[in-house]
């Protein structure tokens, strides 16, 4: 397929969704697609990103994400190399701009980045000239997540247009919703929400297409797409929901409540705290698509890695 010059995102830092348009985005669900395929086979080999050179960085830590970015490179012939905070130079106070000037010096293509820092991976564009990749920053954005829950919904509903989600829980501390929310917006999804009320941020009151619920029943009843969101305890100051039982009582996914939706696909950014906000036996049932998402994740990190080295297809 031919592609024209401005659909490339050749050399492009992916920092957050806000900065993609649909059309950016559609390129991407479907290099994907493309890749999923080679995920799928017994050999995951293509020459793709030989010779490239790329950096994972994390300064917090990661299971998921870190591991399917590093898969996602190493499968398409590229050179990965991991360097964890807690493992390196990083403990003796090195900075992070010197961290960054260091993996630069050592020709680095692309650096993959999570920081607890909002801010951190623009911060890191700026400051050096591998391709940038946020991995997280804070609870500001995660971009990589927020393309692989819009594949994974594409690929169960085969649409996106139209599609009622009711995004559950915590979305204060989430950068994963905020990237959702960003990329969804712009694919036309009818976005739903709901959670305890100082888990909820201002700012999603006045935006167009969300709707803000009280209850939970409101936001899943009729829903194609149900995305819960993990309880983050280490990112609270404590004081904003009662108790543990208390919030699985009043606003977990459970089968009772899952009964509202439109055979919906349920979704968790992972990992999950089974009992609190998802029922175990919704997090592994046949609506649940969570297992799923992190072989997604893979495709739409190896589609990531070569439109922004290559610029075309691989």
């Amino acid at each position: 397929m031919h592609m024209s010059q401005e659909l490339s995102l050749k050399g492009r830092d992916v920092l957050a969704l806000e900065d993609f348009s649909a059309e950016e985005i559609r390129l991407v669900l479907n290099t994907a697609r493309e890749m999923k395929n080679i995920v799928g086979r017994d050999i995951k080999k293509v020459p793709a990103l030989r010779g490239k050179a790329i950096v994972t960085l994390f300064y917090e830590p990661s299971t998921r994400t870190r591991t399917s970015f590093e898969l996602a490179g190493k499968y398409l012939g590229a050179d990965v190399v991991n360097i964890t905070a807690s493992a390196s130079s990083i403990v003796k106070g090195e900075s992070l701009r010197d961290t960054l000037y260091t993996i630069e010096a050592m020709g680095t293509d692309a650096i993959v980045m999570r920081h607890k820092a909002e801010g951190a991976a623009a911060y890191a564009a700026d400051a050096v000239s591998p391709v940038i990749i946020n991995a997280g920053d804070g609870a500001h954005a995660h971009p990589s997540q927020g393309l692989l829950n819009l594949y994974t919904i594409e690929e169960n509903k085969g649409k996106l247009a139209g599609l009622k989600i009711a995004i559950l829980g915590d979305v204060l501390h989430s950068r994963v919703a905020r990237s959702d929310i960003q990329g969804m917006r712009k694919m036309g999804m009818d976005i739903h929400i709901a959670g305890p009320r100082p888990l909820l941020p201002r700012f999603l009151h006045e935006e167009e297409g969300i709707t803000i619920h009280d209850r939970i029943e409101d936001a899943v009843e009729g829903a194609d797409v149900i995305e819960v969101l993990r309880i983050q305890l280490e990112r609270m100051k404590g004081g904003l929901f009662p108790s543990t039982r208390e919030y699985a009582r009043i606003y977990g996914l459970n089968e009772e409540r899952l009964a509202l939706a439109n055979d919906a696909l349920v979704l968790h950014p992972g990992p999950m705290n089974k009992g609190w906000e998802i029922s175990e036996s919704v997090a592994y049932g046949v609506q649940s698509r969570i297992q799923e998402e992190v072989k997604n994740g893979v495709a739409i990190r190896m589609a990531l890695f070569t439109l922004v080295l290559m610029g075309g297809k691989a």
